[in-house]
């Protein structure tokens, strides 16, 4: 049997991080998932990470600097990293690319739209 991938959620409104989760869970993924940046930063030293799915919109720390911060890991400099967050507006979303995003998904989310995204990069 093969080993199921782990997607790293970092989300801090409570309802979005439930609903992505039971998405993932849904189809059939495994995940680790935080309700702040510094707590996912610290939280993914020495983990299996296949993709993130981050909210940019957080408070301390905020998307983009848990982009950074996970990208400079040895291990993670080549993770997939889709942002998922209520900021849709073009410049907003060329931000994301700008600082390393792999896919861009808006809020309110559906969960085709999180499952096509992750396909992108998982098969």
């Amino acid at each position: 049997m093969s080993e199921k991938s782990v997607i790293l959620v970092v989300e801090d409104d409570d309802d979005s991080r439930a609903a992505l989760c039971a998405i993932l869970e849904a189809l059939g993924y495994e995940f680790l998932a935080f309700g702040s940046g510094t707590e996912a930063v610290a939280g993914v030293k020495g983990k299996k990470i296949d993709l993130a799915l981050l909210d940019i919109m957080m408070p301390v720390m905020n998307g983009y600097e848990v982009l950074e911060k996970i990208r400079e890991m040895d291990e993670f400099a080549e993770l997939p990293i889709i942002m998922v967050t209520a900021k849709d507006q073009d410049g907003e979303i060329l931000e994301g690319y700008q600082y390393g995003a792999d896919y861009y998904i808006t809020k309110p989310f559906t969960s085709k739209q999180i499952e096509y995204g992750i396909k992108l990069f998982i098969s």
